[in-house]
């Protein structure tokens, strides 16, 4: 955490019944590597998949420093599946990014997981962490996503989840291939949470 900035640039741990957000370290590499590298999971995003310890490691190394860095951009974490009670295995990441306490405004995004954990409960549960933590813990009054425009099902899970499509932000990042790419905006605002908070808590109670 940058010094001086406040709770809003720290990582807690994060628990619930399915997942637990720990804060992203290298000793997190190791587990990156033993999951299921498939290239779905990826296709839309500026890493991965991680096949050699340097790919990993370079992953986990830079999101830190993006934590680390003057402008505190980034807070990281690794999501892991603790459904059988034991100390859980990498599924997957998210962060928060382009935060901004003076606008109560953050932004949740980088986020992934591994195929054999879609439509299993994970997702839905760390993004309700997440808003928790934003909402209630912080005092958030607004979240925000960001997906690639060509990324129709990243847009339906973040639209599953209740936040609001405002827009297209055109030329919003370059993807790997060096091509620009649009971003479609998705928010959610603190007077939407508690009728999102109960809609993901009964989903995760009939899950």
């Amino acid at each position: 955490m940058v010094a001086g900035l406040g709770k809003w640039f720290e990582a807690p741990v994060l628990s619930g019944r399915y997942v637990r957000l720990e804060p992203m370290s290298l000793d997190h590499v190791d587990g990156l590597l033993a999951m299921p590298q498939d290239k779905l999971v990826f296709e839309h995003l500026r890493y991965g998949p991680f096949h050699r310890r340097e790919e990993a490691e370079r992953y986990v190394r830079e999101a830190l420093a993006d934590h680390e860095s003057p402008l505190a951009r980034r807070v990281p974490w690794i999501q892991l599946d603790v459904r059988d009670g034991g100390p859980g295995v990498v599924a997957g990441s998210t962060s928060y990014y382009e935060i901004h306490p003076e606008f109560r405004s953050i932004t949740i995004g980088g986020t992934w997981l591994g195929t054999p954990w879609w439509r299993t409960g994970l997702n839905t549960e760390s993004k309700l962490l997440l808003l928790q933590r934003a909402f209630d813990d912080l005092g958030a009054v607004r979240v925000v996503w960001h997906a690639d425009i060509r990324n129709t099902r990243s847009q339906e899970a973040i639209a599953r989840l209740g936040a609001t499509r405002e827009g297209v932000l055109r030329k919003h990042m370059p993807r790997r291939d060096g091509s620009w790419r649009d971003s479609v905006k998705f928010a959610m605002t603190d007077e939407d949470w508690p009728g999102v908070r109960d809609q993901l808590t009964a989903r995760l109670e009939a899950s």
